[in-house]
């Protein structure tokens, strides 16, 4: 059963971060809908305007979930999305979050996925 959770999890992942990681290149999804006045908006217009950063994230998105879907490289491709993880969920929790769920379960899937690779990183520690 825990592989069949492992199986599921990875796969999930590594589909979402294809899809939203193209999204940022190609722009195919309609954004979300943020306040003009706030900060959600105004964080993410300074990324845009570095004129490399979206497409930055874009890219290590797309790189790791191609690794997780093709299961290549599974430790290295979460440690990657790792800070992407947690700032997405910081992004949401503090400037939009009425938006934060699927934040969440990329988060929590991501740290399932790190747990159950646990022993590739013990040499880190």
């Amino acid at each position: 059963m825990s592989s069949k959770l492992t199986l599921v999890a990875r796969i999930l992942l590594g589909l979402i971060l294809v899809v939203f990681g193209a999204n940022k290149f190609y722009e195919f999804l309609p954004a979300l809908p943020l306040d003009e006045n706030g900060g959600a908006y105004a964080f993410f217009g300074a990324l845009a305007a570095t004129g490399y950063m979206i497409y930055l994230i874009g890219l290590v998105e797309v790189i790791a979930g191609i690794l997780l879907l093709t299961n290549r490289s599974v430790p290295f491709a979460l440690v990657i999305l790792a800070p992407i993880s947690v700032n997405v969920v910081l992004f949401h929790a503090l400037l939009d979050p009425s938006n934060i769920a699927p934040a969440l379960l990329v988060a929590l899937l991501n740290i399932y996925l790190i747990s159950r690779n646990w022993g590739a990183y013990k040499s880190l520690f």
